[in-house]
């Protein structure tokens, strides 16, 4: 099952993506410039192979909601997502207000 939902935070609309597969879920919040991801996305695969792209993302692990996503300190980002000022251990809904 796939559930789509819009998130409001501060005023902005992003749209909320959780993805219900066996044994695992998969959780992503975004807007037309990034996202944030729960622990399956690979920041690595996306600052090195995937560099060209310049792909605005981080990484929040352990979470099973998008409400846990949306505040859980990022585990991982990626360089363009830091030349934002998103950072390691930036909440969730404080990194995707960077990416308005």
């Amino acid at each position: 099952m796939i559930e789509l939902s819009p998130v409001e935070i501060n005023g902005h609309t992003f749209l909320a993506v959780t993805v219900l597969l066996p044994k695992t879920t998969l959780l992503s919040v975004s807007n037309d410039k990034g996202y944030i991801m729960c622990g399956a996305l690979d920041v690595g695969l996306l600052n090195e192979k995937l560099k060209d792209r310049k792909i605005i993302a981080a990484r929040a692990v352990g979470v099973r909601t998008i409400e846990q996503l949306l505040n859980a300190p990022m585990e991982s980002v990626t360089v363009e997502a830091e030349s934002l000022g998103i950072t390691k251990g930036m909440l969730g809904r404080e990194a995707l207000l960077k990416m308005v």
